[in-house]
């Protein structure tokens, strides 16, 4: 575990993992803003960090796993509250905003789960941390990093840089830059400065979603959400903080400055940031309708790809990019990776069903080969390496099968141990190749029982064209005394 390696965003290099206590890690990883359906964008963030997760814990480490909802405050501009996205939908589909967040919530859950995502350790609520926010802000505001104004309570900037820390770190920006490129927003008059951004804000007559504190009725600054509930259940400091990288500025920016100001040290040790999602080489986006639902890639319903995709075979199609790697989606893309998924599975189901043999004839070096998997993993958790490890091990069980090479008992079963932990609890691959065969069964059984049923009426006919067409598409009936049997041709 001393020679896993963790790009850390702060530092912008590969870095020793070092955990602040020993083989236990407290990750972070910012959850969705529940107001609309999950996209597959934040599909692929979910599961880059559900494969570091799932690494993780191989590797031996004790994992407490926090992702959030928020489910409030989700005001990104800090300007008129009008723009708060719970209060915008619940507007456009007549709902109140705890039934957009419910219903938001389970869609979210529904999908991750479709994609064999482990749940985390813990889920917490941005609705039921509110104390702890308010809490939170007052402590910013009595050591002078924040203050109010008509009953909006904001973080200042400039003070923060003034007593010698640096705002603008992570993302590698300097303060003169970001205040040159601000917007003109509602609200910042508000302000002192314009970089400043809320920790609570006043919530208009018209707001729905609002709470009493020490200003006045109003709602959490989406930035402070994730400072709250990361420290709670993590502490001050922690090991590793994850999520999109379009997150890094000024979410991630703003969690830097807040934990530095609340507690006098660096919130987190390792920061990591997944990479975008294109589709047919484009940005995804709903206003150009280069978009698409996770939804909708599975069942086919849509005009980009030719047929619809297994959730697992999607999930391999991610894993084959690195994390920190633009990864784009096509109709080709995603064959290919059908193609490749397949073939994994039926190696999968080959070797499990290997015997050992007396004795290895084969040059393949499987110590030297588990190394050399085991050390994509540990650099930076690289996940397209070790898959191309893993087809090297593919294509020597298929020689395996046909008789070219032989394993004895302990290659043989360090290949089965290695193979199954990587395919299915590191990478989080489901054999769906069982579950289709059982299928098949099903539906053959219904066919065979059809034909029989016409030949006891004889409608013989009918009875030939079942078998007839049922071989055409490469599935041979046989009679037999104990019945009618199937094999594929």
């Amino acid at each position: 575990m001393s020679d896993l390696k963790i790009y850390n965003s702060l530092s912008g290099e590969k870095e020793v993992f070092r955990p602040i206590h020993e083989n236990k890690v407290g990750m972070y990883v910012c959850g969705p803003t529940v107001y609309s359906n999950v996209h597959l964008g934040n599909v692929r963030t979910f599961m880059s960090f559900d494969f570091i997760y799932r690494s993780l814990v191989h590797l031996g480490y004790d994992v407490r796993y926090v992702r959030n909802i928020t489910d409030a405050g989700h005001l990104t501009d800090d300007g008129d509250v009008n723009n708060d996205r719970f209060v915008k939908q619940s507007r456009l589909e007549k709902l109140e905003p705890m039934e957009i967040v419910q219903k938001y919530t389970v869609d979210f859950h529904h999908v991750l789960k479709q994609f064999n995502l482990l749940p985390p350790t813990i889920e917490p609520t941005a609705t039921g941390h509110i104390l702890e926010q308010i809490e939170l802000t007052q402590k910013l505001i009595d050591r002078g990093f924040a203050y109010e104004s008509h009953g909006s309570v904001y973080f200042d900037v400039l003070e923060y840089n003034r007593r010698g820390l640096n705002y603008g770190e992570l993302s590698h920006r300097n303060i003169e830059e970001l205040f040159a490129n601000t917007r003109d927003l509602d609200g910042q008059s508000e302000k002192k400065n314009p970089q400043d951004f809320a920790l609570w804000k006043a919530a208009s007559p018209v707001h729905i979603m609002r709470w009493n504190s020490p200003w006045g009725e109003g709602f959490p600054g989406w930035h402070l959400e994730c400072t709250a509930m990361s420290t709670k259940y993590l502490g001050e400091q922690f090991d590793i903080h994850g999520g999109g990288m379009d997150l890094k500025f000024p979410h991630h920016e703003c969690e830097v400055a807040q934990g530095k100001a609340c507690n006098d040290v660096a919130p987190v040790n390792y920061w990591m940031h997944a990479n975008m999602l294109t589709m047919n080489s484009q940005r995804m986006s709903k206003s150009t309708g280069n978009y698409i639902l996770p939804a909708q890639l599975i069942t086919g319903e849509n005009d980009f790809f030719e047929k619809a995709f297994h959730p697992s075979v999607v999930r391999f199609n991610f894993m084959q990019a690195h994390y920190r790697s633009v990864l784009d989606i096509s109709n080709e893309a995603m064959l290919a990776s059908e193609r490749g998924f397949q073939r994994l599975m039926e190696a999968m189901k080959i070797l499990n069903s290997l015997e050992p043999s007396a004795a290895d004839t084969s040059s393949f070096d499987v110590a030297e080969w588990k190394k050399r998997a085991y050390a994509a993993l540990l650099d930076d958790f690289n996940s397209p390496i070790l898959i191309s490890h893993l087809f090297e091990a593919v294509n020597m069980i298929f020689k395996l099968k046909d008789g070219k090479e032989q394993l004895s008992g302990e290659n043989l079963e360090t290949l089965k141990e290695s193979m199954n932990s990587f395919v299915y609890d590191v990478l989080g691959l489901e054999n769906i190749t069982e579950d289709r065969n059982e299928k098949l069964d099903q539906a053959l059984q219904v066919l065979i029982d059809l034909r029989n049923q016409a030949r006891k009426s004889k409608n013989f006919e009918l009875s030939d064209e079942i078998r007839n067409r049922l071989l055409n598409e490469g599935i041979e009936l046989k009679d037999g005394r104990d019945g009618t049997t199937y094999s594929l041709v």
